[in-house]
């Protein structure tokens, strides 16, 4: 089993799901710089960045900054 992360997936998901656009879920998880491209990119190409990481969430594939894995829901 992969290592897991100290962040909350359900903080995660709920940042995604209501200020996906400003990629702030994935400031919370250590990515900045691709947090800095959604802005950019207009919530990134017009919302799929973030719909596809709130799917990624959601199945327990959203890596943070060190690749491990957001497990916890709490």
């Amino acid at each position: 089993m992969a290592a897991e992360s100290s962040k909350s997936r359900l903080v995660a998901a709920i940042l995604c799901f209501f200020l996906g656009w400003l990629g702030v879920h994935r400031f919370y998880v250590g990515k900045a710089g691709t947090g800095i491209l959604i802005i950019v990119t207009f919530g990134g190409f017009f919302g799929i960045w973030p719909l596809i990481d709130f799917i990624m969430i959601l199945v327990g594939s959203f890596t943070d900054k060190q690749g491990l894995v957001l497990t916890k829901w709490s």
